[in-house]
């Protein structure tokens, strides 16, 4: 069953992305080469939880940490470790806050010192895909509509769409119905109404856009090992134009 937001939700989960938003940007102030992925997530949590939250992952399906930080070749579900961030490297956050009984989530890809030109156009044209496929997140659109936006887009691009792994709903639960595709048919799919709070995440693949999944039974890999891109926002949908409640503030004013 898919469940519809009333005004009166929408600010609560408004207010879990707001703290959301602020513990990327703690995360995006210690992203620099030499810094292990452990001491990300480690402050990652602190914030959250000196802000009144819980983090949304630690624990969910015996997830262990807080964060998923994918360096690289994995695209999403990445255990933080020891694993020291050197120049070169692209590395993936994705983080949700569990504040007043919602739920928010998104996630940020950052460059690592100097980067390959092409991986820092997968970036760039991953975080386009994500705005494109936002625009099209209004009442009376389709959720093929968004997943559309986003495929075609990378496509032309020569970059490959993941096809196991997808958006979301969300709210009381962590995830809730419908999947969100990041591909999709324009004028298919459920109709879109004012009130649907979602999680749009395209994650998309210098190369093929076959995964596969590690012997821990989390982390999620590209076939062909080539680097993956991941952004992610929290989404209203409104009549007119939908509304993004998460916010990558933080983190743009931490990169500067």
């Amino acid at each position: 069953m898919v469940v519809y937001k009333t005004e009166e939700e929408i600010e609560l989960i408004r207010a879990s992305a707001k703290v959301l938003a602020q513990a990327h940007g703690e995360v995006a102030s210690l992203i620099k080469e030499g810094v292990t992925t452990r001491e990300l997530d480690k402050r990652a949590e602190e914030f959250i939880r000196d802000n009144g939250g819980q983090p949304s992952f630690k624990g969910y399906n015996d997830f262990p940490f807080s964060l998923c930080i994918s360096p690289n070749s994995v695209v999403v579900h990445g255990f933080p470790s020891d694993y020291t961030l050197k120049g070169g490297d692209i590395v993936s956050i994705d983080c949700g806050v569990f504040l007043n009984g919602y739920h928010s989530d998104s996630a940020y890809t950052y460059p690592i010192g100097e980067v390959e030109p092409e991986v820092l156009n997968l970036l760039a044209h991953t975080k386009q895909s994500l705005y494109l496929g936002i625009e099209q997140a209004v009442a009376g659109n389709r959720m093929g509509d968004v997943g559309y936006a986003i495929q075609s887009f990378v496509e032309k691009q020569g970059y490959g769409v993941v096809r196991e792994l997808v958006g979301h709903g969300l709210g009381k639960k962590l995830h809730e119905r419908p999947e969100v595709p990041n591909y999709g048919k324009r004028g298919s799919g459920l109709k879109l109404q004012t009130g649907l709070v979602i999680a749009i995440e395209p994650m998309v693949n210098l190369g093929v856009k076959h995964i596969v999944q590690e012997k821990d039974g989390w982390t999620i890999r590209t076939k062909d090992k080539k680097p993956s891109a991941h952004f992610e926002h929290t989404v209203v949908v409104r009549k007119d134009k939908a509304e993004i409640l998460t916010s990558f503030e933080y983190i743009e004013k931490a990169l500067q």
